[in-house]
């Protein structure tokens, strides 16, 4: 194939015209309209997909970015490449071409390998850049064509990028992180400053590539040399980038700056929160929590999305019965309500969404929270604050005299705040709450164990919610799959439950980031505290018997919850097993 013609856009409507893929009357449309200076600064194959012209070989669908690309990666025989920046090595790849030559004629390193380069490209029919690349790289040139929008924009992100972290390690060559292995090189400079404009730039960067890629969490974590970025998206930590050490250091210390921390106390954990708007508008709020480790300062931020207080309990995945018993027992006037899980699986989204329910003009409802993870004008909410003496039970006491009606509480752990929850309880207050533990009876064990007598248990407590959230199917790309009755038993079991006549199994496209997965919805694990129950619950109660009542009395356990999900084609079988604990375990 010659190399040497540039794709114009009269080009590449006559080659979609001919290849049957536009029609005549829209080409007719494109060419006849005078030119403007979005189709001036746009690539043709942009402009094209940005008309929404019908594509005559898929009915009812459009010529979009991808489908395009598609094509003419087609019609050049290239192999078509999609940029997940998440699956890039941004420093390597941008040291292949600097950033004026890829500007220039339109191409992108997206791969380095140890024989060869992989360079996405916006004009696949010139190649005229070929034999410089490959001198410099030193290595062959592989080309793949890839979505236009999708190159010009990573080519200034990553570029950009490159630039603020070589700008702000080139403040010293070597790494001066505070560590159990400190070594100080004489003649150095200083690190880099927390206000650094590179540094600022890297954090901007970080938190909208965090938002952009659905992240729940950030990972700042120092190794020796380097300090890993990684996210949290859907339950799974996804590895995200490398900063030099130095660099690193300097990126905690902004978040800390932001965040109103001391940024000169590096020897314990501190915690903080920061608020962010972003470019729409929409306001975000994160958490952090710094960690002294072995190489420095470990950082984790837990990004709080508003839209997770407008989420109903549909979005949650709590329907049904389950529904139905959970706001029977909402509804009440008076008792204790818990919710139980390991960290992460969704119980204060749950608790919030709950309270919203209930959170009308005439009733008042007051929080005492460690920390306020998301601010809801509808509540009235206290922080914990150690150093002054409020903790969870001193607050409970406080807010007993500000008439309340319904009482959240973060986090039950310890004797004084359940003896303040039942007090609440039995002076005529709804409180809600939440607990560690692996399913729904054995938070009765952990009343017991923490010195709360039988009695007040079945005065007061109104039942449990144990939750678990599993990664739901991507609705873009999933397809049927199979699964035998002795895998399907296990995941029922003790019931007898018949397979269900369809599945599906994750396949991975762009939506879902090739996972197969995109969201996360709950398993639910409802206990009702019956008359029949509450005689079970005696100082020395067994747990299993307890168990096996509340299943016969109508408990769905985790797994047959998750079961109820795959028969109903949201999730998979993998993924309610790798969370949910087998009933006989759970305890």
């Amino acid at each position: 194939m010659v190399l040497d013609r540039v794709l114009d856009l009269r080009g590449l409507i006559n080659d979609l015209v001919v290849d049957g893929r536009m029609a005549q009357v829209d080409a007719n449309v494109l060419l006849g309209a005078s030119r403007t200076r979005e189709q001036a600064i746009m690539h043709p194959l942009a402009y094209v997909a940005s008309q929404n012209l019908e594509d005559l070989q898929r009915p009812g669908k459009t010529l979009d970015g991808d489908t395009l690309s598609e094509w003419l990666a087609n019609k050049a025989r290239l192999p078509l490449f999609h940029i997940d920046p998440m699956k890039i090595d941004v420093a390597k790849c941008t040291e292949v071409i600097g950033y004026a030559f890829a500007k220039r004629h339109g191409i992108l390193c997206v791969k380095v390998e140890p024989d060869h380069v992989v360079i996405a490209c916006t004009q696949p029919f010139m190649g005229g850049w070929e034999p410089q690349v490959e001198h410099v790289a030193r290595r062959t040139v592989k080309r793949v064509v890839a979505n236009p929008a999708d190159i010009e924009r990573f080519m200034v992100e990553f570029y950009t990028l490159a630039r603020s972290v070589s700008g702000a390690s080139g403040a010293t060559a070597a790494s001066a992180i505070t560590n159990f292995e400190q070594l100080v090189e004489l003649g150095k400079a200083s690190d880099p400053d927390a206000n650094d404009q590179h540094i600022v730039k890297i954090v901007d960067w970080l938190l909208q590539y965090a938002y952009d890629q659905r992240a729940s969490d950030i990972h700042i974590e120092p190794r020796r040399d380097v300090g890993r970025i990684r996210f949290r998206i859907d339950g799974v930590l996804h590895y995200v980038y490398e900063l030099p050490a130095n660099v690193a250091t300097a990126v905690t210390s902004r978040f800390k700056v932001l965040a109103r921390m001391d940024i000169a106390e590096k020897r314990k954990p501190q915690d903080g929160r920061i608020k962010t708007r972003r470019s729409d508008g929409s306001e975000i709020e994160l958490r952090m929590s710094t960690l002294p480790t072995a190489f420095g300062e470990k950082l984790v931020m837990r990004i709080f999305d508003p839209e997770v207080l407008l989420r109903s309990f549909t979005d949650l995945g709590l329907v049904g019965d389950d529904y139905a018993r959970w706001y029977s027992m909402l509804t009440r006037p008076n008792g204790i309500l818990l919710v139980t899980g390991p960290t992460g699986s969704g119980k204060t989204t749950t608790l919030y969404s709950s309270l919203r329910q209930v959170a009308t003009d005439e009733v008042n409802v007051s929080t005492i929270e460690d920390p306020i993870e998301m601010v809801e004008e509808r509540f009235n909410q206290t922080q914990v604050h150690h150093k002054i003496g409020l903790d969870f039970a001193a607050g409970i006491r406080s807010l007993m005299r500000q008439d309340p009606d319904i009482i959240m509480v973060g986090e039950i752990r310890d004797l004084e705040t359940a003896q303040m929850a039942v007090q609440a309880a039995l002076t005529g207050h709804l409180v809600l709450s939440t607990v560690h533990t692996n399913d729904a009876p054995s938070t009765i064990a952990r009343l017991l164990d923490l010195g709360i007598p039988s009695y007040l248990i079945n005065a007061t407590l109104l039942g449990v919610m144990a939750q678990r959230l599993v990664r739901t199917l991507c609705p873009h790309c999933k397809e049927e799959g199979h699964i035998t009755s002795e895998h399907w038993q296990e995941l029922v079991s003790p019931w007898k439950v018949n397979v269900p006549a369809k599945v599906y199994r994750p396949v991975g496209c762009l939506e879902c980031r090739n996972t197969g997965y995109l969201g996360r919805q709950g398993l639910y694990e409802i206990l009702t505290l019956s008359e029949s129950l509450k005689e079970k619950v005696v100082p020395d109660c067994n747990l299993q018997d307890l168990r096996r009542l509340a299943m016969k009395e109508g408990m769905r356990t985790l797994r047959l919850s998750g079961a109820q999900k795959v028969a109903a084609g949201l999730t998979t079988m993998e993924e309610v097993l790798r969370v949910a604990p087998p009933p006989e375990k759970a305890s």
